[in-house]
């Protein structure tokens, strides 16, 4: 029935003749091909661009390994801000490419396990009708750069510290601001780092990786350990007492710790002889040299003056009214280590005091800090901004006055013989500086002229009159 059907319908017979042919034709090609490939990787298969047709993969191998030869000449270096940390060769990688896993990809087009999609990749080596790329990526050993990164969280790592307030009897007792802590970005390093090997070529060989931190913010801030409106540092002061001696050193570290810790109400008046109370020997003061009717003599509490002008800077730079200053008689070196002259209070209980309002959101918090290494006293004004611009100008300084001939003071408490400088010529001058503040608006809150009139002070040395070593 068959035979009879394709006698009526010539066409269909010659169609079927030609496929016939078309198939026993593509058969031989097929089988053609096999022969000739062999175990060689089909055609149209291609590795970073490199046609492998009918290459054996020990070949193609040593074909794509021969790219492989300037790697050990790459440097990669580690930089941690601005700092280099590590350097890394090539060879130290043991850098290369995976060229033995592509080229075993590239083998199997044409063997796979699945026939159909076996018989139309050896199909498409006579019809190309398509191409098979891969690209090889660099590998390298990672133990060197996991060590390297956990190195860096040891050194780099820092652990945010939540804020502590703890108050009682009117002042605070245990306090510690909240910082940031810091944290290396690791996954983003070894990504970046992985990505800047892959971009290695010939021409490119010396390679930066920048390792990268982030913040760490604590889990408790100023602002939620109290509720008394202290949330951040608003102004700090410092002063240098270099060249004191013990026991004036004694007296200022003294007088300092009196006023860590203690809290100004909002709108109050601060007094800092209220805060100081007596300054004698029944309340830890030693002698110490102070100014008295024009001479330096041994006194009780020399050096809270000291503490008097670090406070005085402090209450400047936050931008608070001050109600109460008085400058010294004489200028004081201490006072000019790391100032220019005029930032300075001098106090005498009970009649000269230095007083400052509070006029800031909410209440003030003193916290002092002493850096007995450097001889740097600084006070710490803790409470709420509220955008307030302190704005001082450069002293000026006129009718400058030379210093006299120097002093010599006997000294009982020195062996004969020995001569001692307790303080240094200074001429004596007039100075001011303005001290302007003006609110978020531009209104002006302070609006005052602080002037000086310092008389010539001589070089002051001690004679020893005691006993002879």
């Amino acid at each position: 029935m068959i035979a009879d059907y394709l006698i009526t319908h010539p066409m269909l017979s010659r169609s079927l003749l030609v496929l016939a042919a078309l198939s026993a034709l593509t058969f031989s090609l097929w089988i053609g091909v096999q022969l000739y490939i062999g175990n060689n990787i089909y055609p149209y298969v291609y590795i970073d661009g490199i046609d492998l047709g009918n290459v054996s993969p020990e070949d193609a191998k040593q074909a794509l390994a021969k790219r492989d030869d300037y790697y050990s000449q790459a440097v990669i270096t580690v930089m941690y801000g601005e700092v280099p940390i590590a350097t890394f060769s090539g060879e130290q990688l043991n850098l290369k490419r995976d060229t033995d896993a592509r080229v075993e990809q590239a083998y199997m087009i044409g063997r796979s396990d699945h026939l159909p999609s076996r018989i139309a990749q050896q199909l498409n080596g006579i019809f190309h009708v398509r191409e098979f790329k891969f690209t090889t990526g660099i590998t390298y050993n990672m133990t060197e750069i996991e060590e390297l990164v956990d190195q860096a969280q040891q050194s780099y790592d820092v652990p945010a510290k939540d804020a502590l307030f703890q108050f009682e009897n009117g002042r605070v007792t245990a306090f510690k601001e909240q910082s940031n802590g810091s944290r290396i970005l690791d996954e983003e390093f070894l990504n970046e780092f992985n990505k800047q090997i892959q971009s290695i070529t010939q021409q490119n060989l010396d390679l930066v990786v920048i390792l990268n931190e982030e913040v760490v913010e604590p889990d408790v801030t100023l602002a939620q350990a109290n509720d008394l409106g202290i949330e951040e540092l608003i102004g700090q002061g410092v002063s240098d007492y270099s060249h004191s001696i013990p026991s004036r050193v004694h007296n200022v570290l003294l007088a300092a710790n009196k006023f860590n810790g203690v809290l100004i109400k909002q709108g109050d008046i601060f007094s800092f002889n209220e805060i100081i109370g007596d300054i004698s020997a029944n309340t830890g003061y030693q002698s110490a040299y102070v100014i008295l009717n024009g001479k330096t003599v041994l006194g009780d509490g020399g050096g809270v003056c000291q503490v008097s002008t670090t406070m005085f800077r402090a209450a400047l730079n936050t931008g608070l009214p001050i109600t109460e200053r008085t400058a010294h008689a004489y200028r004081v070196g201490y006072y000019e280590n790391d100032s220019e002259p005029g930032f300075d209070a001098t106090i005498y209980t009970p009649s000269v005091d230095f007083k400052f309002e509070n006029d800031t959101p909410g209440a003030m918090l003193i916290q002092t800090h002493i850096d007995t290494a450097n001889n740097i006293l600084t006070f710490n004004f803790y409470g709420k901004k509220d955008d307030r611009t302190v704005k001082i100008s450069p002293v000026s300084i006129w009718d400058v006055a030379p210093a006299p001939e120097a002093k010599f003071q006997d000294d009982p408490t020195l062996p004969a013989g020995v001569i001692k400088q307790i303080d240094f010529a200074a001429s004596g001058a007039k100075t001011k500086f303005e001290y302007k503040v003006f609110d978020a608006n531009g209104k002006s809150m302070q609006d005052e002229t602080f002037y000086s009139s310092f008389r010539p002070w001589a070089a002051v040395y001690l004679r020893g009159t005691g006993e002879s070593i």
